[in-house]
């Protein structure tokens, strides 16, 4: 089977079961090129996937499909890009995952993915104007080095990190927690667009997918395993973003966090993490001074 075929039923699949690899371990071992996947028993594709007997046939069906659409030129029609995990382009640092993406979909400047220099900035939705002002300090330096800026998109600090980025003259990229046709929130929309010109845009969903609330934690694993350190800059204390920062510990990242005013709940984020071990940071010097060590 040439390359483009197994491009063609691994994506096909992927349309139709968008999965992490580590779902498709034991199928890949049974089938690595997908080449019997229509003439599995259901039962036996059942018991590869762990997914029930009515699931896998339908699947089957699905993928049937799917199959006989040239992937790859239904999505160069909309300038995506999917990467498979097999594929140069693919990023090493999102293998060390537990689960891995299987595919990712990307749109804009995809040489972004090459540089080893990235660096994630996150925070909370409902950040204020001292995220703003934080981000605007630390972020000259890092730009000044190359470190390309990652972050999710979402309001508040994402929508800050990737705006100042910009305004900077730097580079960024968002992770996104649905589908490439589908931004959310749609007040991010313009901001979507202009990053897809200049930037970088990336996912592990198909373009269908719609956001769904346990799509975002998902994206989080791939924020944190794609950058080299984090950087927390304000954040309640059971939040989606100290759930990544805890993530990115587990994985030996660095995790940077700007502390806040006592009085703040948003200040509780950061600064338990620093209890955790985050190092304390209120300019971008002392972030390259680590990442160099």
């Amino acid at each position: 089977m040439s390359k483009s075929q197994f491009t063609n039923r691994f994506l096909a699949l992927h349309y139709v079961y968008p999965v992490p690899l580590n779902k498709l371990q034991t199928l890949l071992e049974y089938d690595p090129n997908l080449a019997q996947f229509e003439k599995i028993s259901p039962h036996l594709l059942s018991k590869l996937c762990k997914i029930s007997l009515e699931r896998a046939n339908k699947l089957q069906k699905m993928f049937q499909e799917f199959v006989e659409i040239p992937m790859l030129q239904m999505y160069e029609k909309h300038s995506i890009i999917p990467i498979l995990f097999s594929d140069p382009n693919y990023p090493k640092s999102l293998l060390n995952l537990y689960d891995p993406p299987a595919v990712i979909y990307v749109k804009g400047k995809i040489e972004l993915l090459a540089t080893p220099k990235k660096l994630a900035i996150i925070g909370s939705r409902e950040a204020t104007d001292y995220s703003a002002e934080s981000i605007k300090t630390i972020l000259p330096p890092l730009i000044n080095e190359e470190y390309v800026i990652i972050s999710g998109l979402a309001k508040g600090a994402d929508t800050l990190a990737h705006e100042i980025t910009m305004s900077l003259g730097g580079k960024t990229i968002a992770v996104l927690g649905t589908g490439l046709f589908h931004v959310y929130p749609k007040q991010n929309l313009k901001l979507a667009n202009e990053m897809e010109r200049n930037q970088l845009l990336l996912t592990e969903y198909p373009p269908y997918i719609t956001p769904q609330k346990w799509n975002f934690p998902m994206r989080n694993r791939i924020i944190s395993g794609l950058s080299r350190g984090i950087v927390i800059t304000e954040a309640i204390k059971k939040s989606g973003t100290v759930s990544t920062m805890e993530h990115a510990l587990e994985n030996g990242k660095e995790i940077f966090a700007i502390p806040g005013s006592i009085h703040s709940p948003l200040s509780i984020g950061p600064h338990l993490l620093i209890l955790e071990g985050a190092k304390p940071v209120w300019n971008g010097h002392q972030i390259l001074e680590e990442l160099n060590k």
